[in-house]
C-alpha cells in the first residue's frame, strides 16, 4: 500500500541532510559517484522524483549504493522496497512506513519484530505514549540529561515498535508524538551533552517521523534544529539553506508568533557563529516585533516550551556581546537573568556566563569571576554543556588575570571532581 504523502523517508532524509532541493541532491550524487569510483553514474531530478513518489521504484544498485552513502541509512530504511519482498503485502507495507530502530543509535542495535496490521493496538496507545513523552519533556528541565538521555531513547523505540502496531488516526498520533521525543533526544545530544554527530541521526529520525504525521510544523522545529549543525561550525550557506527549508514548512502550518520569533532567533544564533552579527541582531529585533504585534494571539503548540519572550532576550544579550556591544549586552542579560523562572537552571548557567564574558572582556576580572562561579554553582547541580562551554569561555578571556586570586579561586571550581567528571563523560 504506498503512502498518500509520497516517499516521505526519502524526502525527510534528503532534507535533514541538507539537500534542500532534487536539483541539489542529484548534483551530490553525482559528485558522492565520483569519490566512489563510479564515474558513469548519473541520476537526474525526474529519477529523484520517481523514488520520493508514492510508489517508488527500487534504485539501480551503484544508484542506491551512493543515495544510502550519502544519507547514512539503508535503502529500506529510506522508503524503498525490495523486488524480492513485493510478494509480502504486509512486508512491503511494514518497510515503506516504519521507522526502523535496527541501526539507531548506532551503538544500540536493538531490533523490532513487526506485528500484522490486522491485529492493530488500541486507540489508547497514543494518548498513553503522548504521557510518557509529555512527562519527558518536563523532567528536561530538572534532570540531569545523562540520566534522563537513556529513558528517552528507550522510549523512542518504544514509539518505533508502536508504529508497526498502529494504524490509521492513532499510527499519525503515534508518528508525531514520536517526532517529539526524537527532537528531544536530539536536543540533549547537542545541547547537553554536545555530541552534534549522534544528534545529527537524530534529528534525521525526528524528521522522519514528523513526515509520518505530516505535522509540518515539527517537520519545521526539526529542520531549524539541523541548522545548528553546520552553523555552529560556521558553514553558513548549509545552515541557511536548511532555515529556509525550515521556514518553508512553517508556512504550511499554523504558526504562532512565538514560533515565528523563535526561527529568528536560530538563524541570528547561525549568523553570530558565522560572524554576521549585524544579520543577526536585524533577526533579533524582527524577533521581538513579531511577539510584540502578535502578543496573546495564536496558540503555540506544547512542546515549544525552550523558547519565549525571556529566552529570545537570552540570545539577544549573546547577540550583542559577540558583536562587542558590551554595556547593551549586560543591561539585556541582567534583565533576563531577573526574569528567568526558578526551574530554567540550565538558562541561568549560560546567561551568567555570558555575563562572566561581558565583564571579562570589560578587564573587571572580579566581576566575571563572580559570575562565572554562580554559573558552576548551577552546573554542578544540573549539567549542561553548553553552559559549560560558554565558562570555559570567559574563563580563556581571564588569562591575562591567571594569577589573580579570584581567577585561581574560580579555577578550583572549575576544575574540582564533579565539573571535571561531568565534562569527561559527556
Amino acid at each position: 500500500m504506498p503512502h498518500a504523502l509520497g516517499n516521505t523517508r526519502l524526502k525527510a532524509a534528503r532534507l535533514a541532510a541538507g539537500y534542500g532541493s532534487q536539483q541539489q541532491f542529484a548534483e551530490a550524487i553525482a559528485k558522492a559517484a565520483e569519490g566512489l569510483g563510479l564515474r558513469c553514474l548519473s541520476v537526474g531530478v525526474r529519477q529523484i522524483r520517481r523514488w520520493e513518489s508514492a510508489r517508488p521504484p527500487w534504485p539501480h544498485p551503484d544508484a542506491g549504493r551512493v543515495v544510502s552513502h550519502l544519507l547514512g541509512q539503508t535503502l529500506e530504511e529510506l522508503g524503498f522496497t525490495p523486488p524480492w519482498a513485493a510478494a509480502d503485502g504486509h512486508a512491503t507495507a511494514w518497510r515503506r512506513h516504519s521507522l526502523s530502530v535496527a541501526s539507531w543509535p548506532p551503538d544500540d542495535g536493538i531490533a523490532i519484530t513487526p506485528v500484522s496490521p490486522r491485529s492493530p493496538r488500541p486507540d489508547t496507545v497514543s494518548r498513553d505514549f503522548l504521557v510518557v513523552t509529555e512527562a519527558h519533556r518536563r523532567l528536561y528541565w530538572s534532570i540531569a540529561p545523562s540520566t534522563l538521555h537513556p529513558a528517552v531513547l528507550g522510549h523512542n523505540r518504544l514509539g518505533c515498535t508502536l508504529l508497526t502496531e498502529t494504524a490509521g488516526e492513532c499510527r499519525r498520533s503515534v508518528a508525531g508524538t514520536l517526532a517529539e521525543s526524537f527532537l528531544l533526544a536530539g536536543r540533549i545530544e547537542f545541547f547537553d551533552l554536545r555530541r552534534p554527530d549522534r544528534a545529527r541521526g537524530t534529528f534525521l529520525r525526528a524528521l522522519q517521523a514528523a513526515a509520518e504525521a505530516d505535522d509540518t510544523l515539527l517537520g519545521s522545529a526539526v529542520l531549524a534544529h539541523t541548522a545548528f549543525l553546520p552553523g555552529w561550525s560556521g558553514r553558513r550557506d548549509e545552515a541557511m539553506e536548511r532555515m529556509a527549508a525550515a521556514r518553508a514548512y512553517a508556512r504550511r502550518g499554523s504558526p504562532s508568533a512565538r514560533f515565528l520569533a523563535w526561527l529568528d532567533a536560530v538563524e541570528a544564533e547561525c549568523e553570530t557563529r558565522c560572524g554576521h552579527h549585524r544579520t543577526a541582531l536585524r533577526l533579533i529585533h524582527h524577533g521581538e516585533a513579531l511577539i510584540t504585534a502578535d502578543a496573546g494571539a495564536g496558540p503555540s503548540p506544547a512542546w515549544l516550551d525552550w523558547f519565549d519572550e525571556v529566552r529570545l532576550a537570552s540570545f539577544k544579550g549573546h547577540v550583542q556581546l559577540t558583536a562587542g556591544h558590551l554595556p547593551q549586552a549586560r543591561e539585556t542579560l541582567l534583565v533576563v537573568l531577573d526574569r528567568l523562572p526558578q526551574e530554567a537552571d540550565k538558562q541561568r548557567s549560560v546567561v551568567l556566563a555570558d555575563l562572566a564574558m561581558v565583564e571579562a572582556m570589560a578587564k573587571r576580572p572580579l566581576e566575571a569571576c563572580s559570575y562565572a562561579t554562580r554559573a558552576l554553582s548551577f552546573l554542578t547541580t544540573t549539567w549542561y554543556a553548553t553552559g559549560m562551554e560558554r565558562v570555559r569561555e570567559a574563563r580563556r578571556a581571564l588569562t591575562a588575570w591567571r594569577h589573580e586570586a579570584c581567577v585561581r579561586s574560580l579555577d578550583d571550581q572549575l576544575f574540582a571532581w564533579g565539573t571535571t567528571v561531568s565534562a569527561l563523560r559527556d
